[in-house]
């Protein structure tokens, strides 16, 4: 009877401690070391339906470079510096198009900033509007979205190119109880919604997911890994807390104690 004790100790320790195995945790886990590994080309972000784009031209005549902007309060120099004192949106349409003042429509689904930059400037030029035009674009307040396992919530995007282990990173990182091994992505492109799965641990899935690089207004849901479901029973009650186990250690103690005796 004196080996009860021990050995219910350790198994309560065992149960305690385990989170999930490492081979569960660890992400890209089969990439050797100093291995190269090449990027997808296209990860930038891009223009699309329902999107706030704004668009700022510049002149060293800023008088006139003024009419093509949304507003005519905007004070800056030549090299692009300045204050907005109100906001340059443009929302783009269904069709894909932004409406700016005496250019008119302009279809911009589909591209980067980059893009759109030249597109407005070669208008001004072609049209001979402005001689020296310097074009603005930013995609102001594209967001993604976690739930789940981790730092939920609305995240901005810091650059034009964001990848799936940076969003996390962002978020505070997955939490131990987060299955790294099925991380969904669900994508809404106009009125259809695709949900990519991701294996965090292996590379190959990783880096060829079509949701490598992270899109704006995409959904990533980190759900709960086998542990953190086997916590809670249907009713709400926990019998593979830590609290339950404790308990258990405890009785199975005492009852150890009083055999011995």
């Amino acid at each position: 009877m004196k080996h009860i004790l021990p050995a219910i100790t350790a198994l309560a320790i065992s149960v305690l401690t385990s989170c999930g195995p490492a081979k569960d945790i660890i992400y890209v886990q089969d990439l050797p070391p100093n291995t190269t590994i090449t990027l997808q080309s296209d990860g930038e972000l891009r223009a699309a339906p329902g999107d706030r784009v704004s668009v700022i031209v510049h002149s060293r005549d800023q008088e006139l470079a003024n009419m093509f902007n949304l507003n005519q309060t905007y004070s800056s120099n030549y090299s692009g510096s300045g204050n907005m004192r109100e906001s340059q949106y443009f929302t783009v349409d269904r069709a894909g198009n932004i409406d700016m003042p005496i250019l008119g429509k302009i279809q911009v689904d589909g591209l980067t900033r980059l893009e759109i930059a030249d597109m407005v400037k070669y208008k001004l030029l072609s049209g001979s509007l402005l001689r020296d035009p310097v074009v603005t674009v930013e995609f102001p307040r594209m967001a993604y979205y976690i739930i789940g396992e981790s730092g939920v919530g609305r995240h901005e995007f810091p650059d034009d190119r964001l990848n799936l282990l940076e969003a996390l990173s962002i978020s505070g990182d997955l939490n131990i109880h987060g299955r790294r091994t099925n991380i969904r992505v669900i994508r809404t492109e106009g009125d259809t919604q695709t949900v990519y799965q991701v294996d965090l641990t292996k590379t190959d899935d990783l880096y060829a997911s079509p949701a490598y690089y992270v899109r704006q207004n995409d959904m990533i849901y980190i759900e709960p890994n086998q542990v953190k479901q086997n916590q809670s029973t249907a009713n709400g009650s926990s019998y593979m807390t830590p609290t339950f186990w404790i308990s258990m250690l405890t009785f199975a103690s005492t009852i150890a104690v009083l055999f011995v005796k």
